[in-house]
């Protein structure tokens, strides 16, 4: 609903730059803003090149590599353009500074850079989207809550504290071997001595000290034994009470900003606590190597590091062996580039690109690591009905990037699918899923040694979808949607054999952020209400309502031939190609129905006209406006729905300023008005009308005006729809606009849906 908090909010948008919103945002929601820029995309850029950064296209640079070199050229020279206007010194130090470091990680790769940038504004967007919607959904709510922060705070504590005690550990073996080099010299020393010496006062005193010695250097190796012992306990309750759920709770996160949900952690975070649990790990190993020098010169009865030293260093090597496994990871899932917002569905015949990363940076790899991809590796017989296999080259070398702080990691560009021929020229055993419901995987798998130790690497993507048409993405994009909300499993391939149910208020939470996402605002609260009462009825009203797959993506709405989905779908696709300036300025109710619209409107002044987005037409948006006649009656009228190829044709703003009416032969006017529940319409649309007609031309100015044709016989109940003229092609309408003055639009009286 529009009120006069929201429009006057949404007058001061226009004027107000992403950058200058977000800084008058509550501390709450600027905390999640801070933790989006780090070293690979600096607060001061954003700061000092606010304006030029908000008017690039840099969604499209983070999927084109010749556009992302051009924008990291000349994002570089307007920071040496504000450097050089820069007054204050060390502004200007910093600033070069940070130049310099974009060129170190950028340069070689500015698509990085582009998909860095573009990531930060769409989660601005999204922070500013959720501070209008004032409500937040469960699952977002609990990916912001202060818990995580704290528990990564706890992470930082502990992980250095156990990096200090190895630190020390290794002090203490250097005592060892220095106390030991001491003993075994004086020992020696003794041995070498004459026979007839041993016996004199001298030597017992030398033997005396010399089992002194061995008894401290006895109770030093126990000692560190112990701590030793102590901190590879502690490394393992690390590993297995936070750092692996840790990883968990990011792949959590991963699945949900597949589905357009918030992505408030990265992996540079991860990647510090497993590299530097490694490094502990490694240097207990060589702590124990050390040890075990040690006792080659110098051991006797009882000796503690032969009975202790094989026990810790096998679970030294195990816990090496699994963090290393864990920490090869999909950074990137499966995504094709002409569809950067919809990963994990692949269309035969397209290129896709994904990457994988090592969490653990590993100097002691000294050759070159591959990384092989399978598609459907080890899928069991009969689970799908079509097969694929990667038609381009599946295995790259794994490379240190630098501006990801030294990671291995490779990422595939180029990936190609084909399906598989048989020889009988069928497919294989048809299943009962459809297409977009068959569920597949790719995976990676990579062998490398350090250390003396093996460790094969296998990790796999989510489930994707494979299409061959365009068309199958609408379907596919609700498969991916529904398997990320209801499952955090990587590979439950089988899913949609008995896919469970999901309740409203999740599933209203994750459409609002396709919202978001495609069109940059999400549903508020009364928007929301009105879906679920289009797709619920009357169980609209409660949020723990179980809604069945089969109701949202496959049966159709009663009395209509398509889906629920593929209405909201259709919609979505309006907004993100023609309605974005209206959508975003929350001047579309959207989502009401032909008896609320009525309800809303009965008592208004007449002229007061609402924008709903068409219940009977795939992807159409409508305006009813209301009119009161001189004996009291209300009258409703409107128009037949606007779909994409009307809108191609004319801006929507514009269709608002120029619609006119044909009454009874009357000169046309425009009966609108109002913009509910009262706002002036050049008010609400003045900024974003296409071209203002001229005041002052020496040739009548030719612009396409729409028209409809009010006749007198209409009743304050809308007749049946009549079929009205098809909508004009683009070749039709220039032709139109060239000779004419106006078009008559729609030449049907008040339209009923």
């Amino acid at each position: 609903m529009v009120n006069e908090t929201d429009r006057r909010a949404a007058q001061k948008r226009l004027s107000m730059s992403q950058w200058k919103q977000i800084q008058q945002l509550e501390i709450r929601l600027l905390e999640h803003v801070d933790y989006l820029y780090d070293d690979n995309f600096p607060m001061d850029i954003r700061q000092a090149l606010a304006s030029w950064i908000e008017s690039q296209d840099w969604d499209t640079a983070a999927n084109d590599e010749s556009m992302a070199a051009v924008l990291f050229t000349n994002l570089l020279s307007q920071l040496e353009r504000v450097r050089s206007q820069e007054q204050n010194f060390l502004q200007r130090h910093n600033m070069k500074i940070i130049q310099q470091q974009l060129q170190v990680k950028y340069s070689t790769n500015p698509v990085s850079m582009a998909r860095v940038i573009s990531t930060c504004l769409r989660e601005e967007q999204r922070i500013l989207s959720s501070a209008c919607t004032q409500e937040q959904g469960p699952l977002e709510k609990s990916l912001q809550n202060s818990v995580a922060f704290e528990r990564q705070k706890n992470m930082d504590n502990r992980v250095g504290i156990i990096r200090g005690s190895v630190q020390l550990m290794d002090q203490a073996v250097k005592y060892i071997e220095d106390m030991q080099d001491d003993f075994d010299f004086r020992y020696k020393t003794l041995q070498s001595r004459e026979s007839a010496d041993r016996n004199s006062d001298m030597m017992k005193q030398e033997v005396t000290r010399l089992q002194e010695m061995l008894n401290r250097l006895d109770f030093k190796r126990k000692e560190s034994l112990t701590k030793m012992d102590v901190v590879i306990k502690e490394i393992d309750d690390l590993m297995t009470s936070q750092l692996n759920p840790e990883l968990q709770d990011w792949k959590r996160r991963q699945q949900i900003a597949a589905i357009g949900g918030p992505m408030l952690t990265g992996l540079d975070q991860l990647q510090s606590w497993f590299t530097l649990t490694a490094q502990s790990l490694f240097q207990i190993k060589r702590q124990l190597d050390k040890l075990g020098e040690l006792v080659v010169k110098v051991t006797y009865e009882s000796d503690p590091i032969p009975l202790q030293k094989p026990q810790m260093e096998e679970q030294v090597k195990y816990l090496i062996y699994h963090l290393i496994k864990s920490s090869f990871v999909v950074e990137k899932q499966p995504c094709m580039p002409t569809h950067p917002q919809k990963p994990l569905i692949i269309k035969t015949g397209v290129q896709f690109t994904t990457k994988v990363r090592l969490l653990v940076k590993l100097p002691e790899v000294d050759y070159q690591l591959k990384v092989k991809t399978t598609f459907d590796k080890d899928l069991p017989p009969g689970r799908v009905s079509r097969q694929f296999f990667i038609l381009t080259n599946n295995t790259k070398v794994m490379d240190i990037e630098d501006y990801s702080n030294g990671c291995l990691s490779v990422e595939f560009r180029h990936l190609q699918l084909k399906e598989k021929k048989y020889i009988n020229g069928t497919k294989g055993n048809e299943g009962l899923l459809s297409v977009t419901e068959e569920l597949h995987s790719l995976s990676f798998e990579a062998c490398f040694t350090v250390q003396g130790l093996t460790i094969d690497l296998e990790t796999c993507s989510l489930p994707l979808v494979v299409i061959s048409n365009v068309s199958q993405l609408p379907g596919g994009w609700a498969s991916v949607m529904w398997y990320n909300l209801l499952t955090d499993e990587t590979r439950n391939l089988a899913f949609f054999g008995n896919p469970p149910r999901s309740s409203w208020s999740q599933l209203s939470e994750v459409l609002s952020w396709q919202f978001s996402t495609f069109a940059g605002r999400g549903l508020n609260k009364e928007q929301l209400s009105m879906l679920g009462e289009k797709l619920l009825g009357q169980h609209a009203s409660c949020s723990d309502y179980q809604v069945s797959w089969s109701k949202f993506c496959k049966e159709n709405i009663p009395g209509k031939p398509f889906s629920f989905w593929m209405w909201l779908d259709s919609i979505l696709e309006l907004i993100k190609k023609h309605l974005l300036p209206v959508w975003n300025e929350n001047y579309i109710m959207g989502f009401v129905s032909k008896e609320m619209e009525r309800t809303l409107l009965k008592d208004r002044e007449p002229g007061t006209f609402l924008l709903r987005f068409s219940e009977s037409h795939l992807g159409g948006i409508t305006f009813t406006w209301v009119e009161h006649s001189d004996n009291g009656d209300v009258k409703f009228n409107s128009v037949e729905p606007y779909t994409k190829n009307r809108l191609s044709a004319l801006p929507f703003a514009d269709i608002i300023r120029d619609y006119k009416v044909i009454s009874d032969g009357v000169v046309p006017e425009n009966p609108l008005k109002f913009l509910y529940p009262d706002i002036p319409k050049d008010e609400a649309f003045g900024r974003l009308y296409n071209s203002q007609p001229s005041k002052v031309h020496p040739y009548i100015p030719s612009t396409l005006i729409p028209i409809s044709e009010l006749r007198s016989n209409a009743s304050t109940t809308p007749p049946s729809c009549q079929s009205p003229e098809p909508p004009m092609t683009p070749g039709e309408f220039d032709m139109l606009n060239e000779h004419l003055c106006f078009d008559i639009d729609t030449m049907s009286s008040s339209y009923s849906e």
